[in-house]
């Protein structure tokens, strides 16, 4: 899929825009994966009307690995703007380290399944359609993230399979599920949909049964040692903005109900 880049109109952007007389200023922005396509998406307009820059810093939102974002604020990592699952977020604000009034809602990730570019699709469209496929699958990777903790947590146990797919099952950490799945690493891969459409060499099968759906609410905030939190506000009522929702809908996010 091509990146979707829109610049917003000069209206939209009216409260970003600097002043002949402002000076420009480098945002540090700590994003998770979900959400990472579309970011990168709207980046570019932003940095063009606004003559802001954006240093992007990607980690997932939970999880052990040193890249992760809580990890990263732990170590006394910078960072202007965090853009990150939603209740993940919400234990950042709860231990002081993000500002509560600053939360904003981006959108709404739901989990697919890929398999390696070239091999049959299997069924997924029904319950039983998705646990046949998995009890005769070899292998499952998914992510060290929001959607990989509910596919080992719960999705298993609401199919009734935990017990066979625990041992043929893998968390991937720090890199993109589809990565190991297009190398043939893994039979199939689970990961949100928006981390498995931007990656190479892998086909995607679909969106998992609604009725065993998760759905990942992504949000961003500004963390209470940010430098320049003017203009991290600007940048997240800009990705949140109604001008926006195409390139967040093109990405394979679903946009909030608002």
């Amino acid at each position: 899929m091509k990146p979707f880049v829109k610049t917003l109109p000069a209206l939209a952007l009216a409260a970003c825009a600097l002043s002949p007389l402002a000076q420009a200023q480098e945002l540090t922005v700590m994003t998770s994966g979900g959400f990472t396509a579309a970011y990168k998406s709207l980046a570019p307009g932003y940095t063009k009307d606004t003559g802001n820059t954006l240093n992007t810093i990607l980690g997932p939102s939970m999880g052990k690995a040193q890249e992760a974002i809580p990890n990263r604020l732990d170590r006394g990592e910078h960072a202007d703007v965090v853009i990150m699952v939603g209740y993940a977020l919400d234990e950042l604000i709860k231990q002081g380290k993000v500002d509560a009034s600053s939360r904003v809602e981006l959108a709404d990730s739901r989990i697919g399944l890929a398999v390696k570019a070239g091999a049959a699709k299997p069924a997924i469209g029904t319950d039983a359609e998705l646990k046949q496929t998995l009890l005769a699958a070899k292998s499952v990777a998914y992510s060290d993230s929001a959607s990989g903790v509910y596919i080992e947590k719960q999705l298993y146990k609401k199919l009734g399979i935990e017990d066979q797919l625990a041992p043929k099952s893998k968390m991937i950490e720090r890199i993109p599920v589809a990565s190991v799945v297009a190398k043939g690493d893994y039979q199939l891969g689970f990961q949100q949909v928006a981390e498995l459409l931007p990656v190479p060499g892998i086909t995607f099968v679909g969106k998992i049964p609604e009725d065993v759906q998760s759905v990942t609410r992504y949000a961003a905030g500004i963390p209470k040692n940010a430098q320049h939190p003017a203009e991290a506000k600007q940048l997240l009522q800009y990705l949140a903005s109604p001008t926006a929702q195409e390139a967040v809908r093109a990405t394979g996010l679903d946009s909030v109900p608002r």
